[in-house]
């Protein structure tokens, strides 16, 4: 499976470390998860492109125990005004609720925001003039949205904290 999970990267031309590569015999999810988590939670294309591989192809990852649940871009369009924000909402749900069972989601948030703002920035690289800037200031808006609202998911069954008015 090794082999298989590296040829899969490579097609995508990543490559990880053999260390990073998902195994088969271990029933608790492998020691290197977090490094794993770090690396397909990153700003950068290659980081997303790993992510996006291994979301592809889940069932090599299964060992890890990963959520990949999502509820896409939550209460905001997830194409609005046609810009395909999906993926990198997805993305952006697979940092949170990882980083939430990991315990460590607080440390890692910035950089989560930062990578989904990254994430719209390169959907919006695809346009010009005025639909790039119309796409670039959405990326902008649904970004500090996140950044100073986002929270961890909740747990199933329970409340979210009322907000004070």
């Amino acid at each position: 499976m090794r082999r298989r999970v590296a040829t899969l990267l490579a097609t995508v031309g990543l490559s990880l470390p053999l260390a990073l590569l998902p195994t088969t015999s271990a029933s608790a999810a492998p020691a290197d998860k977090p490094q794993v988590l770090s690396s397909w939670t990153q700003t950068s294309a290659s980081s997303y492109n790993a992510w996006n591989a291994a979301r592809n192809n889940k069932g090599a990852w299964s060992a890890y125990g990963f959520d990949w649940s999502t509820d896409y871009c939550s209460t905001s369009p997830d194409n609005p005004f046609g810009f395909p924000f999906q993926t990198a909402c997805a993305r952006h749900d697979f940092g949170y609720r990882n980083y939430k069972a990991a315990g460590t989601f607080s440390a890692n948030k910035a950089r989560l925001d930062s990578a989904l703002y990254s994430d719209l920035k390169r959907v919006c690289s695809a346009y010009s003039g005025a639909t790039l800037t119309s796409c670039n200031a959405t990326a902008w808006t649904y970004y500090h949205a996140v950044d100073i609202f986002g929270v961890a998911p909740a747990k199933a069954g329970t409340a979210r904290p009322a907000q004070a008015a």
